[in-house]
């Protein structure tokens, strides 16, 4: 074998080697992005909600649906710590909004996404009475329908 060949057949096997570490670094890197997007649709995966329960909490079961929410008012006093459970029963195949939905009260700066068939958890309190209307804006009409939309009534 001369050393030209050497060179060359050297220079194969490197450009072999780059190419397998090339694939196997992007594929890798691929998944653990695919993965962290998907982490927070999984069933049973909790997002962060805001979490201030200091004492006794309520919680209260509310299941949202293309139909509505269930129960559509929630009641509550001034400084009690609520734990609201959502549960989506709703498919993922659905067309509109792909059986996602939201809960969100813009007084109290909550957003939550529930993804379909699963339910989210989130803790808050609420320190002042009032009625807060809480509502999902992601299908079947959003706001404009009135089965989207609920009442958060805090007593004083």
């Amino acid at each position: 074998m001369t050393s030209v060949s050497r060179r060359k057949h050297r220079k194969q096997r490197w450009d072999r080697w780059f190419r397998r570490i090339a694939f196997f670094g992007i594929a890798s890197a691929s998944l653990a992005l695919a993965g962290a997007l998907l982490w927070p649709l999984l069933p049973g995966v909790q997002p962060e909600g805001r979490n201030t329960a200091s004492g006794p909490v309520r919680t209260i079961r509310l299941t949202i649906s293309m139909g509505g929410f269930d129960p559509y008012e929630i009641r509550a006093r001034a400084g009690e710590t609520v734990m609201l459970k959502v549960w989506n029963p709703d498919s993922p195949y659905h067309i509109d909004g792909g059986g996602q939905h939201q809960f969100a009260i813009d007084e109290l700066g909550i957003n939550l996404m529930i993804p379909p068939r699963s339910t989210r958890v989130i803790t808050f309190k609420v320190d002042r009475p009032g009625v807060f209307t809480f509502y999902c804006d992601v299908c079947c009409g959003g706001r404009a329908n009135p089965a989207m939309v609920g009442k958060l009534i805090v007593e004083g």
